[in-house]
């Protein structure tokens, strides 16, 4: 099989820093590959390698079927970037911002007037159109980004968290245009920390930690890594909750966890749930709420880490910084 992307080995250091150590991904043409990881995980200094702004240390990529060093200049004219933040002048209204990137790219400026165009109403920018930037809603400031990185027509477009800080409704906005992306063929690399994007958008998924890959499948496959679903139970009374964790922790075969009352457990079997019920009724433990959900990011980053995705230590700080650096390098 060909892929649009691929990465072996990849290795990254900044200064004593080692920011990427041995990353390996494939994504093959017209699909979406989510990268999730916490702060400081390699997601960014990975991309920013794919995509030609910085070089790697050690390994191997291609995009588009280009080596990204040795032929960096046809990776280029294939990708697009979005970072984590708006990228945009917001002196320039959005058609002015839009046009520049057009003429930047070798396009007449009949022709990136009209690509301008084209993006604002795709977006639904266009009654924005002529207002400077700095007007613009977090939401909107972050449509016009990725209409930026359309401008030249990309193959591949990497997307570096663009949904973080954005309220619910612009991120699910955000969702239905990469969803057209791939439709009409373009290649989407997507790094994030949220599952439920994941679940949304991606086709496959891979997870790096501390710079390496940890995990590698669909959502469904990781998520089965950690049971699937998981089981909350609160009892009533907050002094029953050693006997709840006992109760479901030999029906489910796990150790539960108990945070502020709320008893949960990772399960594989949903028939599982009345049978908790019962024997709670049966120990004459009275429940609060009860409740089945599927296994969250942070669940699953627990289980193959040992530690949850907002956990901060000083290694963790340390990337963060490393990487803040490459991308001021």
């Amino acid at each position: 099989m060909s892929y649009a992307i691929q990465a072996e080995g990849l290795e990254k250091r900044f200064g004593e820093t080692r920011a990427l150590s041995g990353v390996s991904l494939t994504a093959p043409a017209g699909t979406v590959l989510g990268v999730l990881g916490p702060n400081g995980a390699g997601k960014t200094t990975t991309t920013r390698i794919l995509a030609t702004l910085i070089e790697p240390t050690a390994g191997h990529a291609t995009v588009g079927g280009y080596d990204v060093v040795k032929q960096a200049h046809q990776v280029r004219q294939l990708v697009g970037l979005t970072g984590q933040y708006a990228g945009v002048d917001e002196m320039l209204t959005g058609t002015e911002n839009l046009v520049m990137i057009g003429r930047l790219l070798g396009q007449s400026r009949r022709a990136a007037k009209a690509r301008a165009a084209e993006l604002l109403d795709r977006f639904g920018l266009v009654d924005a159109a002529g207002r400077p930037a700095k007007t613009y809603s977090g939401g909107m400031r972050r449509r016009l980004d990725l209409a930026a990185s359309l401008v030249g027509h990309p193959q591949i477009l990497f997307l570096d968290e663009p949904t973080t800080g954005l309220d619910p409704r612009s991120r699910g906005g955000l969702w239905d245009i990469v969803r057209g992306l791939t439709a009409d063929g373009v290649t989407v690399l997507l790094t994030t920390q949220y599952l439920e994007e994941a679940d949304q958008l991606a086709d496959d998924i891979v997870v790096i930690d501390r710079g390496q890959v940890i995990a590698h499948g669909t959502s469904d496959a990781l998520k089965a890594q950690v049971g699937g679903q998981v089981l909350e139970v609160r009892p009533v009374e907050a002094d029953d909750a050693p006997k709840v964790t006992g109760i479901v922790g030999e029906l489910a075969g796990a150790t539960p966890e108990t945070v502020d009352g709320l008893v949960s457990v990772p399960i594989t079997d949903p028939a599982l749930m009345p049978a908790v019920v019962r024997r709670l009724d049966e120990a004459g433990v009275p429940i609060g709420e009860l409740s089945l959900r599927r296994s969250s990011l942070d669940e699953v980053f627990f289980a193959l880490t040992g530690h949850h995705t907002d956990d901060v230590d000083a290694e963790a700080d340390e990337l963060v910084r490393a990487e803040q650096e490459g991308a001021r390098a």
